[in-house]
């Protein structure tokens, strides 16, 4: 075993010098300068105290900066994962309880040894089944969730708080009258000022610049606006250790909650550090290692008061953009966050709520991505509705139900698409050796008796009464003209024994009509299972060829020499 791939800290620690500790501590230190206020502004979304979200900041990075396959993802609290957890554990105990703090600690547990164990197993491929457009769509629906669930922060209004955005809107609706004119204006001027310097330069820390200017509005002119809510006290000193009180029936209820989490983590993770790997070729991302390495930072997470964790869009772009190369800038924001929980959190007592509405609003609302909806209607319509509906499920369902909805739309697509893969009649290009598309390339010559055809799909159980039709909806085309039918099997890459049973029923059809059956471009391994499942009892080695041509060949003038060759070369590869 390589203990490298297993601890990746490894392969860089050993060589770490001080040209790589200058990006990384510059990287770390506007890391931690942005996480902290995002950290205690992510904690008020999933309904725990804001020292929560200084927790959730501290052992996951250590144990992702030890594991984890990337080198500048950022790890920690996160806007999406904060909401799920609200949602799901809201509905156990009263947010803000005792009750709730340790369902949300037991909560870390909970995912962190689900992805633990896909890791393990290498079972990443299960969230494979979550495509692009869904993930596209499910991300700016959360986004919009967060954003929305926001106002009552940013406005001073006890608005509900819900997953269910359509219940929020009409709860605005009615109490929006009700604004406060001082927690409204401190809220859209810092929503402004973060644009303001975003558009400057994304490197400027606007969370920190609105998190200043706030807390000394509210300490030396609070006395004018005494309406606007604040933070209050933040407890000092670093979380102890202790295990999550849990049992059985309490895991059973947060298990569909954790899932969910498991699958928008890993996406989040693996979509950010793919990104990062393409800006540079020193490490590859592992998706399975990451799975370890995201299980493990929420396991000792969650035995550090830490709730779920995971990989942050914002955080991880500023931690490349700042210079950083190793897992050193993470630890370095670690060392900012304890620093800022042992000496600097009686600082914040002035923070107000709206400024962290703000930060967040502006953070999430990011994540709606316009672009790739208008890409995806120009490109593939069936990839748009795919993630409009994603959307809309999630908007309307609620979180749960909206990845719910999109793993299962994904599935259907994808066996919509296998089952209906793509067929067409194939024709040669004149003065060559080559068969192409017949409604693609006009020029192409077609015989009357002589059909070659592509079937664009492995043949299985779903599609091979597919099959079935469309090659005699092609051969009555020809009519009583047809002698020779050639499937080009270069696209074909798996064969199951419900396909190779409709492939001999549907040779022996075409052969009592007199009607020859040929295959081109085999692959081996399908070759393989074809010989297997006795096709060779119907027809010989010599209806097998190299390509198209030399069927049509072989089938106009009777090569034999040149099949011959081929058909003993076939049989000796079968041996």
């Amino acid at each position: 075993m390589n203990i490298k791939k297993v601890i990746p800290i490894l392969e860089w620690l050993p060589n770490y010098n001080k040209s790589l500790f200058k990006g990384d501590l510059v990287a770390g230190i506007t890391v931690g300068i942005v996480l902290i206020p995002q950290g205690i502004a992510y904690a008020l979304i999933a309904g725990l105290p804001p020292i929560y979200g200084l927790y959730c900041a501290l052992v996951p990075q250590v144990m992702y900066a030890i594991f984890g396959s990337s080198r500048q993802v950022a790890i920690g609290p996160v806007a999406m994962d904060s909401l799920i957890v609200a949602t799901g554990v809201s509905t156990l105990a009263l947010a803000g309880s005792e009750s709730y703090i340790s369902i949300a600690i037991l909560l870390a547990l909970l995912v962190g040894s689900i992805q633990f164990i896909l890791g393990i197993f290498s079972l990443g491929f299960i969230v494979n089944f979550l495509s692009k457009p869904v993930i596209t769509g499910f991300t700016s629906a959360v986004a919009l969730i967060i954003g929305v669930n926001q106002f009552r922060n940013l406005l001073g209004v006890d608005f509900m708080q819900s997953d269910q955005i359509q219940y929020i809107i009409e709860d605005i609706w009615f109490q929006i009258t009700n604004y406060n004119i001082h927690t409204t204006v401190i809220g859209l001027i810092s929503v402004s000022i973060i644009i303001f310097f975003r558009k400057i330069n994304k490197k400027i820390p606007s969370a920190l610049i609105v998190v200043v200017l706030g807390i000394l509005i509210m300490k030396y002119f609070g006395t004018s606006f005494n309406d606007v809510s604040i933070v209050k006290d933040i407890p000092s000193g670093l979380p102890f250790f202790g295990v999550p009180e849990f049992d059985l029936e309490q895991i059973k209820e947060l298990l569909p909650i954790a899932f969910t989490l498991v699958m928008v983590g890993y996406l989040e993770t693996i979509s950010i550090g793919k990104s990062l790997e393409a800006k540079q070729d020193e490490y590859r991302i592992r998706p399975n290692q990451e799975l370890i390495a995201l299980g493990l930072a929420n396991m000792v997470g969650s035995l550090f008061k830490a709730y779920p964790s995971t990989s942050s869009f914002s955080r991880s772009a500023i931690n490349q953009e700042s210079g950083a190369k190793t897992g050193m800038a993470a630890l370095i924001s670690v060392v900012m966050v304890i620093i800022t929980l042992l000496f600097l959190t009686p600082l914040f007592y002035h923070l107000p709520k709206t400024v962290l509405a703000a930060i967040i609003i502006v953070a999430v609302f990011n994540l709606i991505n316009f672009k790739e909806a208008a890409f995806l209607w120009k490109a593939n319509n069936l990839d748009f509705w795919l993630m409009l509906a994603t959307f809309l499920a999630t908007l309307l369902l609620g979180i749960e139900y909206g990845i719910m909805a999109g793993v299962g739309l994904s599935l259907i697509v994808l066996i919509y698409r296998t089952s209906k893969p793509y067929i067409t009649e194939l024709g040669k290009v004149p003065d060559s050796n080559f068969y192409r598309n017949k409604n693609r390339f006009e020029e192409v010559i077609i015989d009357d008796d002589i059909l070659v055809f592509r079937f664009d799909a492995q043949i299985f159980y779903a599609n091979s009464n597919y099959f079935r039709d469309h090659l005699d909806l092609m051969a009555d085309k020809k009519g009583k003209a047809l002698k020779l039918i050639v499937l080009d099997a270069e696209s074909i890459n798996r064969v199951d024994s419900t396909g190779v049973e409709m492939l001999k029923e549907r040779i022996k059809f075409y052969q009592k009509k007199g009607v020859e059956f040929y295959f081109a471009g085999v692959k081996g391994p399908v070759r393989d299972d074809l010989f297997r499942s006795g096709i060779l009892d119907i027809i010989t080695i010599n209806h097998f060829f190299m390509r198209a041509n030399q069927a049509v060949k072989f089938y106009k003038t009777g090569c034999r020499k040149h099949q011959e060759k081929y058909a003993k070369y076939i049989h000796q590869a079968y041996k």
